[in-house]
């Protein structure tokens, strides 16, 4: 809720914010996140307690949660802290499809330079990059972070930030078992190379057919193309022929007539370690990024979050450990009492590209963008409601619109996507580079603190 002047308040009850529209004392002013301003009261006429903002950043998604503590009298007359969910957010990264474009982008650019051209050296290596750098796909989690966390401090009274540190230890997970001394320190492959090591592990054999006496190539057992990393879990030796046989199939394809010796490989295979180096790399640079919206920033370990969790019988969802993060003191009676039943969802989409044309398979240009990106007064990814008069879509429609240059614009909805003409569309909100829908927060008990 915003008051007459623009400053946030505190936020209200759907019911209550209801009431205030039918009486015409507010109005609209945004519709995802839904929020109205206050006609006939300004900032300095009402009293504003402030809330929270708890972060618990991850790889894939972040949850976000604005709570409110209150200082109550417990059962035994000691004075307990009780903490309410009021809005939580689950923003979901793109990382992957930038790292994936970026990806492909090498792959044209590396072809480009190879095939059917004249050669030209790559690129060197020897450019400078800021102190602080990081990859595209990384820094993204950190600037949509700090977008999201800066405009809900512009539309509620954030009084102050908690987050989550997380440091995950790599070299532990590498092994599969924990480490110490020197072992973790220099990792288990300390004093050897991953050549040697595969030739010892394999017998200096392919790994495939067995053959020896060969040169021997490392093959990635999932294949990068497909997701797999370099970890030493992923690599084997295979001879050249196998080598090539394989190519970018997945090893579940080219062993599936011999079950015995992918199971032996399966066994072998680990998950990729990309999502804990992000959530490394990302850490500290949050935490700078947080610091500068103005509000006090208070971090905490992830087994405090958890055990709030365990404690308050919650399930584990990001909005949830949002909402568990910071001390609470279980022994006096501190306990969560409410969380909000709804979760918004804000993925992110982006604005667009930048590209002027469309590649081809093998990223040549096949046809011209245009150069405009409104047509008709639109932009793809704005909100719109759309009046359908005849047809199988007549009706009221609301959704996001991709737009067109005939003007025959596309509208997503709930119930599918169709074609309108932009005569029938009315702007409701500008894109901002996220796509909104909702789910439910799962049940947990929150009335009574779990022993």
């Amino acid at each position: 809720m915003l008051s007459k002047d623009g400053s946030p308040l505190m936020p209200c009850h759907p019911a209550r914010a209801r009431e205030l529209l039918s009486r015409g004392r507010a109005v609209v002013a945004r519709q995802v996140p839904f929020m109205i301003r206050l006609k006939d009261r300004t900032s300095a006429e009402s009293e504003v307690e402030g809330v929270q903002l708890r972060i618990d950043p991850g790889s894939k998604g972040t949850g976000i949660v604005l709570t409110d503590e209150k200082k109550e009298t417990g059962d035994r007359g000691a004075v307990v802290t009780v903490r309410r969910g009021l809005i939580s957010v689950e923003l979901q990264h793109r990382g992957d499809q930038i790292r994936a474009g970026m990806r492909k982008r090498a792959g044209h650019r590396r072809r480009r330079r190879s095939a059917n051209l004249r050669y030209r050296m790559p690129r060197s290596n020897n450019c400078g990059r800021p102190e602080g750098w990081l990859p595209p796909s990384v820094r993204h989690r950190v600037d949509t972070t700090f977008s999201l966390t800066s405009r809900l401090c512009l539309y509620a009274p954030v009084t102050e930030i908690h987050v989550e540190h997380v440091v995950f230890d790599t070299n532990s997970l590498s092994a599969g078992r924990p480490l110490k001394g020197t072992e973790h320190q220099q990792s288990p492959l300390a004093g050897t190379t991953a050549r040697a090591h595969l030739q010892a592990k394999w017998n200096s054999a392919c790994a495939y057919c067995g053959v020896t006496g060969v040169p021997l190539n490392m093959e990635h057992l999932r294949p990068r193309s497909r997701g797999g990393s370099d970890r030493i879990s992923n690599l084997v030796l295979a001879c050249v022929p196998c080598n090539k046989a394989k190519g970018s199939k997945p090893v579940e394809v080219f062993l599936a007539h011999r079950p015995n010796c992918l199971k032996q490989f399966l066994q072998q295979v680990r998950n990729p370690l990309d999502d804990a180096a992000t959530m490394n790399a990302t850490g500290r640079a949050l935490g700078y990024a947080l610091g500068s919206i103005g509000r006090p920033v208070h971090a905490w370990f992830g087994r405090l979050t958890s055990a709030n969790r365990s404690a308050m019988g919650l399930d584990k969802t990001h909005t949830l450990d949002a909402l568990s993060i910071g001390p609470l003191d279980h022994a006096t009676g501190d306990r969560i009492v409410r969380l909000p039943e709804r979760v918004l969802i804000a993925k992110a989409t982006g604005r667009g590209s930048y590209a002027r044309t469309t590649p081809d398979r093998y990223g040549f240009p096949r046809l011209l963008r245009p150069r405009a990106k409104q047509h008709h007064g639109y932009v793809t990814g704005d909100l719109v409601g759309a009046v359908v008069t005849a047809g199988k879509w007549a009706g009221t429609w609301t959704g996001r619109v991709s737009v067109r240059s005939s003007g025959q614009h596309s509208l997503a909805t709930a119930s599918g996507r169709f074609n309108c003409s932009h005569r029938n569309l009315r702007l409701l909100q500008r894109g901002d580079g996220y796509g909104h829908s909702s789910r439910r927060e799962p049940a947990g008990s929150t009335s009574r603190k779990n022993s």
